[in-house]
């Protein structure tokens, strides 16, 4: 008897675990797991949100131009060469789709994010996994790694869960040490928490086997309505939007995005506040004995002696309401992935692991 069966390599997809919100028999839960902004998001953007709930029975636009136009004043672009998903992954899934297959590779670095495995076996392709140099990226190792067989490099700059990032002098090494066959994508989800980082748009305009994607998820705090975008030259633009659904964002989500783009000012803040309590606490991190890199994102990879300590000071956190992000599924079990939050979120896991590793210098 016939069974229906998936392609080959559905089922090797491991399921993405996203972070965790709840603490049983915890009511002032701080949650710190999915890098969300702990301001929220732009008044604009609420406002721009709620009216549109006026003609929810009309259909969105089929182009996204205002939300395009809207990006494209902000950032200096071309809004004809702008994509628009639902989220960046699904942009990041367009150009999978469309530039890899069976048989093909898809390289990614030792602690690259996790959803490039995933969107490498979604297609058939073999994921390819380089090392990394102490947690940051190793051009020489991606360039070694290349074959007849890759299509696809997948960056994340700054890094996740890492907060590590390549430099303007690095990635031109890199973009430019790749084949003419072989995509580089430059994923830049973090980019507006790195001052005067231009999150890979100067690479777009030299070299025409490169994208871009951001996202509105983290520092305009819309991770709820899922939006991104992506920026390359037109001819690849024009093959990504084959594969686009013609509905895929709804007009809500349409006006929230282009509201919060053009609201600079809170954008600023929210960088501003991220580095000032992302420095204070990454410093208190350190005096207190937990290894901590320096990081250019909204988050902090706190490093432990050991696993079982990385254990325990998740246990610790939790006890006291905390929810962080395990990292041992990105080869860093460690680690603890913390989001920076507000000075009162800060001063709250400052204070939990400070006790905590008193208690551990105690016992030794």
């Amino acid at each position: 008897m016939n069974r229906i069966t998936p392609k080959p390599g559905i089922m090797d997809i491991a399921l993405y675990v996203s972070g965790e919100s709840r603490l049983q028999g915890h009511e002032d839960v701080l949650k710190l797991s999915s890098n969300e902004n702990p301001l929220g998001c732009s008044e604009a953007a609420k406002a721009a949100f709620a009216q549109a709930a006026a003609e929810l029975n009309r259909y969105p636009s089929t182009d996204h131009a205002g939300l395009r136009d809207a990006i494209a004043e902000v950032h200096g672009l071309d809004a004809s060469r702008i994509i628009c998903g639902a989220g960046s992954d699904e942009v990041l899934q367009f150009v999978t789709h469309a530039y890899a297959g069976q048989g093909d590779e898809i390289i990614t670095t030792e602690h690259g994010f996790s959803m490039y495995p995933i969107l490498a076996r979604m297609v058939g392709a073999k994921p390819v996994t380089v090392p990394e140099a102490e947690r940051r990226v190793d051009v020489d190792a991606i360039l070694s790694a290349v074959t007849e067989q890759t299509r696809i490099v997948f960056l994340a700059n700054p890094g996740n869960p890492t907060g590590t990032m390549l430099d303007e002098e690095e990635l031109d090494r890199l973009a430019s040490g790749l084949p003419d066959h072989v995509l580089l994508v430059h994923d830049g989800a973090y980019t507006e928490f790195t001052d005067g980082f231009d999150g890979g748009l100067s690479l777009v305009e030299r070299y025409s086997n490169v994208i871009m994607t951001r996202t509105f998820s983290k520092i305009h705090g819309l991770g709820g309505l899922r939006i991104g975008w992506g920026y390359a030259q037109r001819e690849m633009i024009d093959v990504l939007n084959r594969l686009r659904q013609p509905f895929n964002l709804s007009s809500a989500q349409l006006a929230a995005a282009a509201a919060a783009v053009r609201d600079t000012n809170f954008t600023a803040h929210c960088a501003a506040e991220n580095a000032r309590w992302r420095d204070w606490t990454r410093n208190a991190f350190v005096q207190m004995g937990i290894g901590c890199d320096e990081s250019f994102a909204n988050f902090l990879l706190a490093r432990f002696v050991s696993p079982e300590e990385a254990d325990a000071a998740d246990a610790a956190l939790r006890e006291d309401g905390i929810i962080v992000r395990r990292v041992g599924g990105y080869g860093l079990p460690e680690a603890l992935r913390i989001t920076v939050g507000d000075e009162a979120g800060c001063r709250r896991v400052v204070g939990c692991l400070s006790r905590f590793m008193a208690g551990r210098r105690a016992v030794e």
